[in-house]
């Protein structure tokens, strides 16, 4: 079992920057894909960014690319998602999730194994 813990949402203006953050616990962080996802109300979960085991790799949805950065600290078990130039649009809450494999199902909610209880992202025009 994978434990996933979100931190870092909050209130902030259109055009402002927040640092989200997922820590886990419970196996190997190294040996496991990580991957952000969004859900806004009455939306479907939304693929936004993941991240290869070593952080070679990335790769983002087009609605947050080039805003967004994914990043992972395999020493601190975290794998964090720099937001910049933030609009009303990417509010949701945000969940981090884990899965083995690097590839092209990596944007497929369903393909993770491992899902945190998610952070509350609130942005106001």
């Amino acid at each position: 079992q994978v434990q996933l813990v979100e931190s870092g949402g909050g209130l902030v203006q259109a055009g402002g920057s927040l640092r989200l953050s997922c820590a886990a616990s419970g196996r190997t962080f190294s040996n496991y894909v990580m991957g952000w996802f969004r859900q806004a109300p009455g939306k479907e979960r939304e693929f936004v960014a993941a991240i290869s085991w070593s952080g070679g790799s990335t790769y983002y949805a087009d609605s947050v690319k080039g805003r967004f950065t994914i990043s992972r600290d395999n020493a601190k078990s975290t794998v964090y998602l720099q937001m910049n130039s933030l609009k009303p649009e990417d509010t949701a809450v945000y969940y981090c999730a884990a899965r083995n494999r690097w590839d092209l199902l990596v944007r497929n909610r369903g393909s993770y194994d491992y899902w945190g209880q998610g952070t509350q992202v609130t942005v106001s025009s």
